[in-house]
């Protein structure tokens, strides 16, 4: 039987170790490039009742998860644009589990499937273009503190697997494999 720790971390925490190789930046945009059919290949042949089944007490479903990955990855994106264009930009945090309660967060899950092809393709176009100095570019977080745009990229590049992992395992506990 898994652990709490294991159904909320099951691909365990993010660690940044950096500075990354050009190797390894390569791996996670490449990474965050094939998260929307990851999670899309994840979710195929749920039911409606599957998807609004929590991935583990207290954690959100399928649907909210599919939703959170929208609406974190869209904020992710306009604060790469911000640490790229600004010098050490501020950026604003928000209230994940209040977002995910929102009223559109129970729409169908096609609707952030299409959103994600779509902001990853521009994202990951953005990701390749950047170089050295670019990697280094940094934002604060009011609450975690300084990021450079290399670590941010690592980050993310787990925030998609690390989701993508609560679902399959759900399915894979609940004997939903396909």
């Amino acid at each position: 039987m898994k652990t709490e720790t294991d159904l909320r971390y099951p691909i365990g925490k993010f660690v940044y170790s950096g500075p990354a190789t050009a190797e390894q930046c390569s791996i996670w945009i490449h990474e965050i490039a094939a998260l929307p059919t990851l999670l899309a290949e994840v979710l195929e042949g749920l039911t409606q009742e599957q998807l609004d089944t929590p991935y583990r007490e207290g954690g959100w479903t399928p649907r909210q998860v599919t939703h959170h990955l929208a609406d974190s990855h869209i904020n992710s994106y306009v604060r790469f644009k911000l640490a790229l264009t600004e010098e050490m930009p501020v950026i604003k945090p928000y209230e994940e589990q209040l977002w995910a309660e929102l009223p559109d967060s129970s729409l169908p899950v096609e609707v952030s499937l299409r959103l994600l092809m779509s902001l990853h393709k521009r994202w990951t176009v953005l990701l390749r273009s950047l170089g050295e100095q670019d990697l280094a570019r940094t934002l604060l977080h009011p609450e975690s503190g300084e990021h450079t745009v290399e670590s941010l990229i690592g980050l993310y590049a787990w925030h998609g697997l690390h989701h993508v992992a609560h679902i399959a395992d759900l399915r894979e506990r609940e004997g939903w494999n396909k």
